[in-house]
């Protein structure tokens, strides 16, 4: 289950402490201009070590495109893409080889495969998200061509709600704030919880513009659905809201409903969605962040002979996971959009005509 997608699939490999990590971008239609300066400023964005609110690990995160292009453009076979690992401090998981992380997923790694690989998680590291925005940055050069734009930002951390969505403050923020007024406040939530050797969990918004109505596949590929599997399956997320979310079970119905004009709906309570199928309203997505579990102040827990035991981490992580899991949703909504559109293109015979004449 390391692949996502239907007719725009990729599947990711590798591991946080091995030699490289990567994916393979299947269905991406031919003659696709691929910007690779812009591919790598995608993953710049998520890339560690940029400033205090994130972990110090050091990675270029550089994209070494193996095949799918020639001269500058999609073929129409597999796009495969590497990231190498330069950074990697193994030595700092030595300590917990052998005993179960509080909040990660060693416990049930191991209880599922019977091995695991101790170093920052192998597989279960959020370091893999890195291939994902590599995929991510493809399916954003396909929706570009369709006019299909999407942005991001963080709406609170630690309970500091923003009280406005500036995306394009959010594009200067140092944690991707969407709100000026409150990014100070938020960035000394997240240092105050690195001080004390803690951390702190956010809420990333994901909104995308111009998407037209007919995207989703009813009963069950539906684009909410797909969006929140999508969402749910980036680590250390723990909760997903589209459009008013759960608010929209406290309001009557007259409240909810987003009545229509002749020139598009009126509200956007339903976040973009109806049935499953976008409405051509802008696509409106919460995605909640618990703390990075990885924190250093001693905790119980018990080894793999199941004996208790005292679990106390080394290690560089990030005081606010939420910050660069901003990007990765991001990227994640472009996997699902345009593999949804690829989907609709033969659910009318027009959309079909229009590929053969």
């Amino acid at each position: 289950m390391n692949s996502f997608g239907h007719r725009f699939r990729f599947t990711t490999f590798g591991e946080s402490h091995g030699k490289a990590l990567g994916c393979i971008v299947d269905g991406v239609p031919a003659g696709i201009k691929i910007d690779e300066e812009f591919i790598q400023s995608e993953m710049n964005r998520r890339k560690p070590g940029q400033n205090k609110y994130a972990t110090p690990r050091k990675e270029g995160d550089k994209v070494e495109i193996l095949s799918g292009i020639f001269e500058g453009v999609s073929t129409g076979t597999p796009i495969s893409m590497v990231i190498f690992n330069e950074n990697q401090k193994s030595k700092d998981y030595t300590n917990v080889k052998d005993l179960f992380r509080p909040g990660h997923a060693d416990y049930t790694y191991f209880h599922k495969y019977g091995v695991r690989d101790y170093r920052g998680g192998g597989r279960s590291s959020a370091r893999e998200t890195a291939a994902r925005v590599a995929a991510g940055a493809i399916a954003k050069l396909m929706l570009n061509e369709l006019g299909i734009e999407i942005q991001s930002g963080i709406c609170e951390i630690d309970g500091i709600k923003s009280s406005k969505a500036d995306f394009k403050f959010a594009k200067e923020s140092e944690i991707f704030a969407l709100d000026k007024d409150k990014e100070e406040f938020q960035k000394d939530a997240i240092l105050a919880a690195k001080k004390e050797h803690n951390s702190v969990g956010g809420v990333a918004l994901v909104n995308v513009q111009n998407c037209p109505a007919g995207l989703g596949e009813p009963l069950y590929f539906k684009l909410d659905s797909q969006i929140a599997n999508a969402m749910m399956s980036i680590n250390a997320v723990k909760g997903v809201e589209i459009g008013d979310g759960l608010e929209s079970s406290s309001l009557k119905g007259f409240e909810n409903n987003d009545e229509i004009r002749s020139n598009g709906f009126k509200t956007n309570h339903s976040g973009g969605m109806l049935g499953g199928i976008s409405n051509g309203s802008d696509i409106n997505v919460k995605i909640y962040f618990k703390p990075t579990p990885s924190i250093f102040i001693k905790q119980e827990t018990v080894d793999i002979n199941n004996e208790e035991v005292e679990c106390e981490l080394k290690g560089r992580h990030d005081p606010c996971v939420a910050i660069r899991g901003s990007v990765v949703a991001e990227s994640m909504m472009a996997l699902v959009l345009a593999d949804m559109a690829l989907l609709n293109m033969s659910s009318k015979i027009e959309n079909v005509k229009k590929v053969y004449n």
